[in-house]
């Protein structure tokens, strides 16, 4: 019988870092990289000769670029792996980083996310009639915001709600590619790229990078790791798409994986203080809010108008600004998410913190489509 992270031994979260995600520079990922690295070891107190196997997320930096960036750091011979999985690299890269920790064949892995988004390539798959029916992103996500509005009365106003509050919290957060509040004129006045949504109800993709260390306990107590600022991974749960699933897949696909991730971790929806979601577009947050359990269908938007979802509201949604605010340079983005839970739990958040909080749960969703969901859980 398959075995989940709470058969093993435990997994906790010791170290955070970021380079901010911003527009693309001149800056070379390499220094991203070692910038969110180095992070992450200061804050876990910890050298790098301690870290005994690293697992680096990227979407668009080509085969293998990890050994050229953690050369920097010192040449130690551990354990390298590359994890490609679309906007689900780094969040891939956790999973796997955990589970090595959890099984005992490692103390203490990193989990890094790096992306520089110059390098795009469309490979060719050699099959005709594969992807006829595919449709630019903004378009797939305009169609899903004008059904969800049919089914459940919503306005354009109330969907836009979610870039609003994701952009108050983005500009709180220093890391955050946006750090501008919005007025709802503001978000709804621009430009229509299509349907009902605008610029800035859209992620931005930049470059940036995220770092993340896991340690086992026996790693907390050898070297003298502040247990006070360690959080448990009290989940990890991943799927792909399936022949049998409603449409939107990613609605149904997340229902599933966050439906997992909850019974792992024997908590029900309602336990959730801190919710960080694949929030690309608007309507995302919504729908994947509704797919948590949290609330009935259709309920998600009069939550957001009456600030349920707010920092300081019953769950805080995003308060990283998500990938709305936050940005989502791909490779980083689910490593950042697994950062931010990390802090608030912690309760080192400062303005974006959401009182009190003792459990978070980092959504996912990776072009294919994949989706993964980890609960963390502060001991």
């Amino acid at each position: 019988m398959a075995k989940s992270l709470k058969d093993l031994r435990p997994v906790y979260v010791v170290g955070v870092g970021w380079h901010r995600y911003q527009r693309l520079s001149d800056t070379p990922y390499v220094s991203l990289g070692l910038h969110a690295i180095r992070q992450s070891l200061t804050d876990a107190g910890i050298a790098w000769t301690d870290v005994e196997s690293s697992y680096m997320g990227t979407g668009y930096l080509g085969m293998a670029p990890g050994l050229p960036m953690l050369r920097y750091l010192g040449a130690t011979g551990r354990h390298l792996v590359h994890v490609e999985n679309a906007s689900a690299s780094g969040s891939a890269a956790f999973r796997h980083a955990c589970i090595e920790v959890a099984a005992g064949m490692a103390d203490v892995a990193l989990a890094v996310g790096v992306d520089k988004p110059e390098t795009t390539r469309h490979p060719v798959t050699g099959l005709s009639s594969l992807a006829n029916d595919a449709i630019a992103f903004f378009t797939h996500y305009a169609l899903l915001m004008d059904q969800y509005a049919q089914e459940h009365g919503a306005k354009p106003e109330d969907i836009a709600l979610v870039a609003v509050k994701n952009l108050h919290n983005g500009s709180l957060n220093p890391n955050a590619h946006r750090q501008e509040e919005r007025s709802l004129d503001e978000i709804l006045n621009g430009r229509k790229l299509s349907g009902w949504l605008t610029p800035l109800q859209c992620c931005p993709v930049g470059e940036g990078a995220a770092a993340v260390i896991v340690a086992s306990e026996d790693a907390i107590k050898r070297l003298s790791i502040d247990p006070g600022r360690a959080i448990r991974v009290a989940a990890s749960a991943a799927c792909s798409e399936r022949s049998g699933l409603d449409w939107p897949v990613d609605v149904a696909l997340t229902q599933v994986t966050m439906a997992d991730a909850l019974q792992q971790a024997c908590l029900k929806s309602q336990n959730v203080d801190v919710l960080e979601v694949h929030d690309a577009f608007t309507i995302e947050e919504v729908q994947y809010a509704e797919s948590l359990g949290f609330c009935k269908p259709g309920e998600a938007v009069h939550l957001l108008k009456e600030g349920a979802f707010n920092i300081g509201g019953k769950m805080a949604v995003s308060p990283s600004g998500g990938l709305i605010a936050m940005g989502h340079p791909v490779g980083p983005t689910g490593v950042g998410q697994i950062g931010e839970i990390t802090m608030q739990l912690r309760g080192e958040a400062g303005l974006r913190q959401h009182k009190g909080a003792k459990v978070g749960l980092a959504h996912m969703i990776g072009n294919g489509p994949v989706c993964y969901a980890h609960i963390l859980q502060k001991p």
